[in-house]
């Protein structure tokens, strides 16, 4: 078996390029997943010396993504996309993240249902001190990419 370290973040993660926000996955289970990101000058959000703090949103997003494609890879599979379908609180003490920030973002599974849907505890924490905290609810739908591709007809 596999430990989530064994993979880098782009091939943990279904999404690529700019989007893929994460450095890399730290450590993981069945049931969580840590991973790290340093804020830098190249990320897609980043503005005014950082990204707001409402990207920690995204944060956590994309590690419970790294928990799934992990899983996914351990099952032989390619990781799948999935949806945020939202949050019952996100709590951030920090309007930004400034550049050269390291960010360790904590993901611990709830429950995860078999048709996909499931709900993570969330955290980020800077220098040991959680700086946000949320509870997500996401969705990776059984037929995966599937699901986003729009079908368009012929014109005929």
């Amino acid at each position: 078996m596999s430990t989530v370290t064994d993979y880098t973040i782009a091939e943990l993660l279904p999404h690529t390029g700019r989007m893929s926000l994460l450095d890399r996955a730290l450590e993981g289970d069945e049931e969580s997943l840590v991973a790290e990101v340093t804020i830098r000058e190249d990320c897609l959000f980043f503005e005014n010396g950082g990204v707001g703090g409402w990207v920690g949103v995204e944060f956590m997003a994309q590690a419970i993504a790294a928990w799934a494609g992990w899983h996914a890879r351990q099952r032989g599979e390619t990781p799948k996309n999935g949806f945020l379908l939202g949050t019952r609180s996100y709590d951030c003490g920090r309007p930004a993240f400034k550049a050269g920030e390291r960010l360790r973002i904590e993901v611990r599974r709830q429950f995860w249902a078999e048709n996909g849907l499931g709900q993570f505890d969330c955290r980020i924490a800077m220098d040991g001190a959680t700086v946000a905290t949320a509870a997500l609810t996401v969705f990776e739908p059984p037929d995966g990419s599937e699901a986003l591709r729009l079908e368009t007809g012929s014109g005929d």
